[in-house]
């Protein structure tokens, strides 16, 4: 049968099914391509002549970025298929690096920059390489001494019937600087002194170091006075004004933003060492006007009350931080019902990744064990601690090493009602076991010298168990028993041995032992075993955990975790 002529035309006029292309590429530039390239539907063919043309013109950019200069793209019909075919061609390499450092540099780092050129003859082409090389170098000039560097030119030549890409790059390091005097703006509340007071790294006269300003910007950046900061050296590009020797002086420019000084805060949390909580807490960064912190707050768990009170102060020109507290607490953990009341002042230093703390303390307590009669022990003691921690990621517990160390005592002869030394000595490390994998021990030794544990705080003495202790039994549910209460001991020794496997980059998976006890006498310790599973979340404070674990010494299962809900 055949159609009539006035039919045939019909059917040419219809407009034909819209249909989206489907991409064919080989797999090396596929990924990218389906990434960054758009396609709608194409209903006709003056549309599919549009499309192939702004297919062409997108891809050849798109491969440009990678070294292909010469791609074949087209558009055909494959059965009810629209394909668009791209062939990106070779892959251009770079034949010829030429780096020039205008300036006066000393040849030993002109030649060390020159060795650390990240993109050399013979390696492929792509724009995000070159774009880091130039950076790269950059940045090593401008890090030491240099802050004017600039590229003065960039140059890629390519060829590609040769598959060549030609590099040329110009820098200009401009003269050397020192830093010049602190230039500070934004203070309303606070006084120059005070960031001073931070300032460890930037001294007027010395050469400029990048690193030096980040360093002053970071310390300031963490204080409680300021929001923000943005700490620069004013440099002129243009600038020929140089001392005899060569160098420029520069003021440093400081750039501050202050913090609210009052701050009111609530929580709420559960923990299964002491149970829900809720708090409130006030702090001022500028106590009766003077750049005092204040922190205060109450805090009501299940199994401990605490109402406190802290003043830090201002950094000395030692970088010394001091600061005086008070606090009042009552707890009752495994019958053993406390009343404390607590004054102190404390001195915090930093000596590179080494933290100091010196202490004296005095403190009232009331031992009330159930079962048991009550007594209140008194102590004025002095402390002192160290804290190492190597780490590159402080909330990441899979790497790094830190180690703690306190020691602290009192006397008869000084408002104390007994003599004691107290020693105690905390491990953690991390070691990973690939991208997925880790391991993670720690432990744990503490002793306190002294003729008996009658009349020393509970603080000064020891018991373990719990979430960050020995898993599988109640939180300091390990010590010595007195009347039906678990009471401190003398001694205590932990250990712990940690893998966690991490599914994903957000949830793991644990398995762990523990083991530890606390006692009076250290022949007869006898330490408690604990073992278990645990699931991992990398939460943005931190991993937590939630652990399964089976405490051997009383035959039984505990869930071990900690979550907070700040609101």
């Amino acid at each position: 049968m055949h159609k009539s002529p006035v039919l045939a035309a019909l059917l040419l006029a219809l407009p034909a099914a819209a249909a989206v292309p489907q991409l064919q590429a080989p797999e090396e530039v596929r990924e990218m391509l389906s990434r960054y390239l758009e396609f709608g539907e194409v209903a006709d063919a003056p549309a599919q002549a549009a499309f192939e043309r702004r297919m062409q013109r997108e891809v050849a950019k798109l491969l440009a970025t990678e070294g292909y200069f010469s791609p074949h793209v087209v558009l055909r019909q494959h059965g009810d298929e629209l394909l668009l075919a791209v062939l990106p061609g070779p892959r251009s390499r770079i034949g010829s690096v030429h780096i020039e450092i205008v300036g006066d540099l000393d040849p030993e780092r002109r030649e060390s920059l020159l060795r650390a050129w990240k993109l050399p003859a013979g390696q492929p082409f792509r724009q995000a390489d070159w774009d880091e090389a130039k950076q790269a170098l950059l940045a090593e000039l401008l890090a030491v001494d240099y802050a004017a560097a600039r590229l003065q030119e960039s140059r890629a030549e390519v060829d590609p019937e040769a598959r060549r890409v030609d590099l040329t790059v110009v820098a200009t390091s401009g003269p050397r600087y020192r830093f010049g005097e602190l230039q500070i703006s934004g203070l309303k509340r606070y006084s120059e002194d005070l960031v001073g007071r931070f300032n460890r790294s930037v001294k007027p006269g010395e050469p400029y170091r990048e690193e030096k300003l980040l360093a002053l910007q970071v310390a300031l950046q963490g204080t409680a006075y300021f929001s923000s900061v943005s700490v620069m050296l004013e440099h002129d590009d243009n600038s020929t004004a140089a001392s005899a020797d060569g160098w420029v002086s520069a003021p440093v420019r400081v750039q501050l933003r202050e913090r609210s000084p009052y701050q009111l805060s609530f929580g709420a949390g559960y923990s299964t060492n002491t149970g829900a909580r809720v708090e409130a807490a006030y702090r001022s960064s500028d106590l009766f006007g003077r750049a005092w912190e204040l922190h205060t707050g109450v805090r009501f768990e299940q199994l401990r009350q605490t109402a406190y009170a802290d003043v830090f102060f201002p950094p000395d020109d030692e970088q010394r931080r001091d600061g005086v507290g008070t606090a009042v607490e009552h707890s009752d953990i495994e019958n053993l019902g406390i009343r404390r009341f607590a004054i102190g002042a404390t001195r915090l230093q930093q000596f590179g990744s080494i933290e100091q703390r010196l202490g004296i303390n005095w403190q009232e307590e009331q031992q009330s064990p159930q079962g048991s009669p009550s007594t209140t022990a008194r102590a004025l003691t002095a402390q002192l601690g160290w804290i190492w921690r190597h780490a590159r990621d402080p909330l990441d517990p899979a790497e790094g090493i830190s180690l703690q160390l306190q020691l602290g005592g009192g006397s008869k002869a000084l408002l104390s009602d007994q003599d004691f030394f107290r020693t105690y000595l905390r491990y953690s490390q991390g070691i990973p076991l690939g991208a997925s994998d880790a391991l993670l021990f720690r432990g744990e030794l503490g002793v306190t010298f002294a003729p008996s544990a009658q009349g020393i705080p509970q603080d000064f003495l020891f018991r373990a168990g719990g979430s960050n202790s020995v898993r599988g039994y109640a939180y300091q549910s390990l010590g010595v028993k007195q009347g039906e209460a678990t009471v401190g001991g003398r001694y205590l020794a932990t250990i712990s041995g940690e893998y966690t496997h991490w599914i994903n980059p957000t949830w793991g998976a644990a398995v762990f032992v523990d083991a530890g006890n606390a006692v009076d006498d250290r022949q007869a310790i006898d330490l408690a075993v604990g073992y278990g599973v645990g699931a991992r979340w990398r939460s943005p404070a931190g991993p937590l955990g939630i652990d399964l674990a089976y405490g051997q010494r009383e035959g039984k299962l505990r869930l071990d975790f900690s979550l907070a809900i700040p609101f």
